[in-house]
């Protein structure tokens, strides 16, 4: 009795099956030959005839301009958060290292000399970096933004200011209890300016996570949905696999491995159109600096550069949503199968 080649059978019934799937495009025979190459072992990823999801198709582009925007949405607010977050800490620690002192002109003292005593107590306070002490003229100028050039201030008794550089942690309750003995002198170290500062701060920065979240969120929806699509689209296929042996487990992997491929593209795409707008917008603000716009921007947001730091964030966001994809996709998959059991 001649002996079976089981081997070149299970080759055989696997080129039939696929040559017939291409030729007449019938479901069931693609089918059969995705189950007869599941049960050799073979890495269908290289084998465009027996994939059960197609390599490109219009919802598949949809779905990876989808990703892409999702991405890109993520890594623009991840982004913005590290910036704001970075621009506030530059706030904190330049209104720390800094103070400020006002003589109020009083009647029947002189100005001059107060500013003077002042300026002598505070040099000799430990932890006095400098003191910078503005002249009348300095300090008129400071309400110029506010009132204008041609307002008239010579009749108003406008606050001398000196300013004060520190370091390290120094006794602002002694410096104030001895400032308060010459009238009309007082001492701010900003604190609530800074208190309030770190609020908006920390209100931006939980603003913008929220958003992370939300935009995250909505891109594994998305890829939920497309995924009940692509199982509807191939319910027949899903069906035929089961009654030949296929697995769950390796028909989620299908699926796994086509919405992966499809999630590094959009997220890949997304993170360097995120790259690209900040560089844009680093460059420009550059361009801004001279101009009292590009001032007040810079103050804020810096020169929005996001450093290696920020560029990594939005590299691991487009990874992330890739992997939301990856996940969704085969969670998506695992509960429509016990749904059809």
């Amino acid at each position: 009795m001649p002996r079976i080649d089981k081997a070149a059978i299970s080759r055989s019934a696997s080129r039939s099956a696929a040559i017939a799937a291409r030729a007449t495009g019938d479901l069931t025979v693609r089918a059969i030959g995705l189950a007869v190459a599941a049960n050799r072992g073979l890495r269908l990823s290289r084998r465009r005839d027996t994939a059960l999801l197609p390599a490109s198709s219009i919802s598949g582009r949809a779905l990876v301009l989808i990703i892409a925007i999702m991405a890109f949405l993520a890594s623009l607010t991840a982004g913005t958060v590290q910036l704001v977050s970075s621009a506030s800490t530059n706030w904190r620690s330049a209104i720390a290292r800094e103070v400020t002192i006002q003589v109020r002109p009083q009647v029947g003292r002189d100005t001059d000399a107060d500013v003077k005593q002042a300026a002598a107590i505070t040099r000799a306070s430990a932890g006095v970096d400098a003191v910078d002490v503005y002249s009348k003229a300095q300090s008129t100028q400071l309400l110029e933004p506010w009132l204008g050039q041609d307002f008239e201030l010579t009749e108003i008794p406008i606050p001398r200011i000196i300013a004060v550089k520190v370091s390290g942690h120094p006794d602002f309750g002694t410096l104030r209890k001895t400032l308060d003995q010459i009238p009309g002198v007082s001492l701010d170290d900003h604190r609530i300016w800074t208190a309030r500062l770190s609020t908006m701060a920390n209100a931006m920065i939980l603003v913008g996570l929220v958003i992370l979240g939300l935009v995250l969120t909505a891109s594994g929806l998305a890829v939920a949905f497309a995924t009940r699509g692509a199982m509807a689209g191939t319910r027949e296929i899903i069906d035929v696999l089961h009654l030949v042996g296929g697995t769950d487990r390796f028909i989620a992997n299908q699926f796994q491995r086509h919405f992966l491929r499809l999630g590094l593209k959009g997220g890949g795409i997304g993170g360097l159109a995120a790259i690209a707008v900040f560089v844009a917008a680093g460059l420009a603000s550059r361009q801004w600096v001279a101009t009292p716009g590009g001032d007040q921007v810079d103050a804020l947001f810096g020169t929005f550069s996001l450093g290696l730091g920020g560029y990594g964030a939005v590299v691991v966001i487009a990874g992330v949503v890739a992997l939301i994809t990856t996940v969704v996709s085969r969670l998506t998959v695992f509960r429509n199968l016990r749904g059809l059991e």
